[in-house]
């Protein structure tokens, strides 16, 4: 599945849940079921700097795609970092370098989130993008 219908998956999965509540109660069963990074990922470099929470994003390229993780300390900041997960997780640094995060603002996510945990959401989209620009570097 390409990012662009992962993203249409979730944008249609959003427009089922009638309020803010029930989006926030599938965000948070998104964390849970996120495989989340042994404690020696937990490093100064996979940290998300501008989160509130801590949030944690590992990369590792493999098969010509980059495959990522996380975890956070927090339920909240862990579904959404457990969405990007999802989507971007398994496709090649070009694929991620042309696409785009627009489905963030179609699900009006950012809109119901605090400052601090949007600027968080920022950053995490920030650190996905530079991994795929880092790993093609590499390549």
């Amino acid at each position: 599945m390409t990012i662009k219908e992962k993203q249409q998956e979730i944008i249609d999965e959003f427009a089922f849940l009638d309020d803010w509540e029930q989006k926030y109660e599938y965000i948070i069963d998104l964390g849970k079921e996120l495989k989340g990074l042994s404690e020696e990922k937990k490093t100064e470099d996979n940290l998300i700097k501008g989160c509130q929470s801590k949030v944690w994003i590992d990369a590792e390229f493999k098969g010509g795609k980059l495959h990522f993780n996380a975890d956070s300390d927090g339920i909240l900041p862990k579904g959404i970092v457990s969405l990007l997960v999802s989507i971007y997780s398994g496709h090649t640094t070009k694929e991620i370098l042309d696409s785009d995060f627009n489905f963030i603002s179609e699900i009006g996510l950012q809109e119901f989130l605090s400052p601090s945990r949007a600027n968080g959401l920022m950053a995490m989209t920030k650190q996905i993008k530079f991994y795929a620009v880092a790993y093609q570097l590499k390549s």
